[in-house]
């Protein structure tokens, strides 16, 4: 039997707590339904015997204190509320025991926010890991060393799991539960609870957020340009004369207080453009392909799928309603 403990930490999201608890104490009902024994050992384990969530609206219970867990095969950390920050500060007791138990065998996964707490312990240092894509530039910020992956839905590293934001988590649940319970009771789990079941990516609900968080003021000027002047063909050569800096300088600069290169940066703006014009308006591609400065069909399609995982078409079609009726 597989010994799960489900984290309690304060401010913890209520849905990501009680959802994973739900999913995976089913599992134990499906075996017990084949006349077979619970594969599943769930604790919900905290700090103190009560835990304040979602702002105190909530409070849980937790069965076991990490002081009574002396040895666990999967810890789940479910997404934080809040000042990030602050949670991290408030539930630091909580990392000198997961890197124990990590470093004693057992697998660690995050949920949503929880990635930052998971990060705190620095066990994601050089490797991949997802979380909500708000919260993108300060998880970049707080934790450089980590390999940022928001597109994901799921990253899977040496026992180290994380999923993307809000309900994705259940993609990660049902993923560990067919890593630990097989294919088909993976699929029994989706369908009981309605889940659509193989989402790799979380691409086409990311919206992009010019990371202004950095004191290099000509750069935030240099990004400001761009924001305000994406319907134009925009050059790094063009930004470095304008601001008079050096080409290489530029880039250099720009990719460390943003995240992206130039070139990156000026494609993300036009692309979520794009996405606006897409879900609101009744111009076609190539009209929406036009005002965002492209000339060059195949493109603007290329780059429209690389970023978002959708073709235009398929973009418009999800989530623009009047294309949905016509």
């Amino acid at each position: 039997m597989k010994h799960i403990s489900i984290l309690v930490p304060e401010g913890a999201i209520l849905g990501s707590l009680e959802g994973s608890r739900q999913l995976l104490t089913q599992v134990n009902e499906f075996f017990k339904a084949k006349g077979a024994p619970p594969i599943f050992e769930v604790h919900l384990v905290g700090l103190g015997r009560e835990t304040r969530l979602c702002g105190g609206l909530f409070t849980a219970n937790p069965d076991k204190l990490i002081s009574e867990v002396p040895k666990t095969d999967l810890i789940i950390i479910p997404a934080l509320d809040g000042d990030i920050s602050k949670a991290i500060e408030k539930n630091k007791s909580f990392i000198p025991w997961i890197i124990k138990q990590y470093n004693s065998g057992a697998e660690v996964a995050s949920l949503c926010l929880g990635a930052f707490l998971l990060a705190s312990t620095g066990l994601l240092n050089g490797r991949k890991c997802a979380t909500h894509w708000m919260a993108e530039n300060n998880f970049r910020r707080m934790f450089p060393e980590v390999n940022l992956v928001t597109e994901k839905v799921i990253t899977d590293e040496q026992g180290l799991y994380s999923s993307g934001g809000a309900f994705s988590y259940m993609n990660l649940i049902l993923y560990l539960i067919e890593k630990f319970a097989g294919r088909d009771i993976a699929i029994l789990a989706a369908k009981v609870f309605a889940i659509e079941i193989e989402r790799e990516d979380q691409l086409s609900f990311i919206i992009f957020q010019g990371q202004k968080d950095h004191d290099d003021e000509q750069i935030k000027k240099a990004q400001e340009f761009i924001e305000n002047n994406f319907q134009e063909k925009i050059t790094v050569d063009q930004l470095a004369s304008m601001f008079a800096i050096g080409r290489r300088n530029l880039e250099r600069r720009f990719k460390k207080a943003t995240s992206n290169t130039v070139v990156e940066y000026i494609q993300r703006v036009k692309m979520e453009a794009a996405k606006m014009n897409l879900e609101s308006s009744r111009e076609n591609v190539n009209e929406v392909m036009y005002k965002v400065g492209y000339t060059d069909t195949k493109a603007f399609r290329n780059t429209f799928k690389r970023i978002t995982g959708l073709s235009p078409v398929q973009y418009r079609s999800k989530y623009n309603r009047q294309a949905q009726l016509s």
